[in-house]
């Protein structure tokens, strides 16, 4: 019927508005990044909202501060725009205000989403904003890994009082509660472990034993050099110049496609990315977090000189750790 068509059409239009209102609030936090010199990878919408997933968070208070409070000003900025065209909120009948959308109340539920957008990140909780706003506020003071566990204790003591809370009322606080428990707990370690690689170089925490492949070496040989050691994974080299890496899923594959004289320069990765040993052991680390790649060559004067993944930086930060405590 033309009634149910229009309630349809309208429902799909509001929930369209709704999205822009959460992309717009992310790219409040990705414009402001990009104005300290941080990229934003992706923008990933949630059922309870949007993370900018930055390539890292600012380290000053302050420009955190200003990126954290860039999404919820966007939404405030709309909220705004809407009350004041929108006349008084009497204008709307109260008893169809939240049961169905209609052409009278379709600006006014806007209007109450994004003031909902303000209030819920405003939660004092990692990975809301409010979190990293109480985070930024309370480095200026205690410096930032210090900051990081206060704000990561509240926001998990915040987390089981919402999943306790859902249990007895909506069974969608327990889906936030959740969220905001690991959210809490991964920022936390995040940041406890960029602080224990800090003033250390990638030379410290890379591997200098380790099994190589060169471009000649066939899958048959590659897949006897997985079998009598621990590697997964293998850096591509000749006399010493790195021309690729291979995986043991490109093996595995290969090994299907029945390519064992295939020479690995056939199926190896030929584009990778490689550390230098005076980089920063803590930029590896972070690279090593948001990429796919398992295992990179450390390069000294352009030659190889070792291999470092996540699980040696993991034992370093797992070693240090031990010394301080």
């Amino acid at each position: 019927r033309g009634n149910d068509l229009n309630t349809i059409l309208l429902a799909i239009g509001f929930v369209l508005l709704v999205f822009v209102c959460v992309v717009l609030h992310e790219l409040g936090h990705a414009l402001t990044a990009k104005k300290y010199g941080i990229k934003t990878r992706m923008i990933t919408l949630l059922p309870i909202g949007g993370v900018a997933s930055l390539e890292r968070m600012p380290e000053s208070p302050k420009q955190e501060l200003m990126v954290a409070l860039a999404g919820p000003a966007v939404n405030v900025v709309i909220a705004l725009i809407l009350w004041l065209v929108l006349p008084g909120l009497q204008a709307v009948p109260s008893d169809e205000f939240f049961m169905r959308i209609t052409p009278g109340n379709f600006l006014y539920l806007l209007l109450f989403v994004n003031i909902m957008l303000v209030l819920f990140n405003a939660i004092p909780a990692f990975p809301m904003d409010g979190g990293r706003v109480l985070r930024a506020l309370l480095a200026f003071k205690l410096g930032r890994v210090r900051a990081t566990q206060i704000a990561a204790n509240l926001g998990q003591l915040l987390a089981i009082v919402f999943v306790f809370y859902g249990f007895f009322t909506n069974p969608f606080l327990i889906l936030i509660g959740l969220f905001v428990f690991f959210g809490a707990y991964t920022e936390n370690m995040m940041v406890q472990h960029l602080d224990f690689l800090r003033g250390h170089s990638v030379r410290e925490g890379m591997m200098t034993n380790y099994v190589t492949l060169t471009p000649d070496n066939t899958v048959k040989d590659a897949l006897e050099k997985l079998l009598m050691g621990s590697e997964h994974e293998f850096i591509v080299e000749q006399d010493g110049n790195v021309v690729g890496t291979l995986t043991r899923s490109q093996l595995i594959q290969a090994l299907k496609e029945n390519k064992t004289d295939t020479a690995v320069s056939e199926i190896m990765t030929k584009e990778f990315v490689a550390f230098d040993v005076k980089d920063k052991l803590s930029v590896a680390y972070t690279e090593l977090q948001k990429s796919r790649s398992p295992l990179y060559p450390v390069l000294e004067n352009g030659r190889l000189a070792g291999v470092i993944n996540t699980d040696n930086i993991n034992e370093f930060i797992m070693i240090k750790s031990a010394l301080v405590h």
